[in-house]
């Protein structure tokens, strides 16, 4: 049996790269079928709202749009108590809401065993539906990136 092990992608699909997590998330749920105790979920800008998903998940993998100050489309990986120092210089007002989701569920002891952040440097976080180049270009790799971390812990999801 699978570990519980949550997928989050995170951001407001209406801002531009901030819906780059979202997206991530969303093409991977469409392609493939993910084994019992793995959810691929779209968090959007819920927050706190999270902090029942949170409950009983032993692996979590989030993927967001962050501030790196590197050029747009940068990829960067994040582990563990690196994350919330990460969010520190938030991209968007959801940041706040997953540095505090992350507080929160330390404080009820319902902080995953392990987590990994997978986030890119976003272009514009303006009001547009549409991704970025530099970030659209990302979305493939953020999803092998995705599927090479859940290889690691075990999960092999079939193709629908």
């Amino acid at each position: 049996m699978t570990d519980s092990i949550l997928v989050l992608g995170i951001g407001n699909l209406l801002m531009a790269d901030d819906g780059v997590g979202v997206r991530v998330v969303q093409g991977l749920a469409s392609r493939y079928r993910f084994p019992a105790g793995v959810t691929v979920l779209d968090g959007g800008t819920l927050g706190l709202d999270l902090l029942p998903r949170l409950e009983g998940v032993e692996r979590l993998l989030v993927v967001d749009a962050v501030e790196t100050g590197d050029k747009p489309g940068t990829m960067v990986r994040l582990t563990g108590d690196d994350i919330p120092l990460a969010l520190e210089t938030k991209v968007s007002p959801h940041q706040m809401g997953l540095k505090d989701l992350l507080t929160v569920a330390s404080l009820q002891g319902h902080v995953p065993r392990e987590m990994v952040l997978w986030g890119v440097q976003p272009a514009s976080i303006e009001l547009d539906m549409a991704l970025t180049p530099p970030v659209a270009e990302t979305l493939p790799l953020l999803e092998e990136e995705v599927l090479r971390e859940l290889a690691v812990w075990g999960v092999a999801p079939d193709l629908r």
